[in-house]
């Protein structure tokens, strides 16, 4: 296989295994988010205790800086691939899953500051935008690897 052959296919393959590894760390940040909803509303003091022990509010701002940026470059890295690969982008379920995908982890993120503040509204939202992005990953990993095939079997 020539150099070109072979990093024509790193490039094209490097999104979607981006991507899936990127749906699992979204789902880690749910599991974390949702620990800290536990954390905040028991009323058990013990429990309470041990879970603030676990810092989980600390490890989902970390894991939520991190799927913010990598969304955010596997987005641009996406479109990049595809356009130096074809000369276009195609305008699909796919792309325009992952542009939502992007402005709504965006949105998600800048509630920061309001949800810290305890706004529980800010914190509703911000959940619903959650599920929406796990929603729309769902449906960009069908799209997704309905692309992969189509690259593989076009050689």
């Amino acid at each position: 296989m020539s150099s070109s052959k072979l990093l024509y296919w790193i490039y094209t393959f490097i999104h979607p295994v981006m991507m899936w590894v990127l749906f699992g760390v979204c789902i880690y940040a749910l599991i974390l988010g949702l620990k800290i909803r536990t954390t905040r509303t028991t009323t058990d003091k013990d429990l309470r205790k041990s879970l603030i022990k676990q810092r989980f509010n600390i490890k989902h701002h970390q894991i939520g800086a991190l799927l913010l940026s990598v969304m955010v470059l596997g987005a641009i890295g996406g479109m990049g691939v595809t356009y130096i690969n074809n000369g276009k982008l195609f305008v699909g379920a796919h792309l325009i899953a992952g542009l939502g995908m992007t402005g709504l982890v965006a949105m998600a993120a800048s509630l920061t500051p309001l949800m810290q503040r305890g706004s529980q509204t800010a914190r509703n939202i911000h959940l619903g935008f959650s599920l929406l992005i796990l929603g729309l990953f769902g449906w960009e990993a069908i799209t997704g690897m309905q692309i992969v095939q189509r690259i593989i079997e076009q050689g």
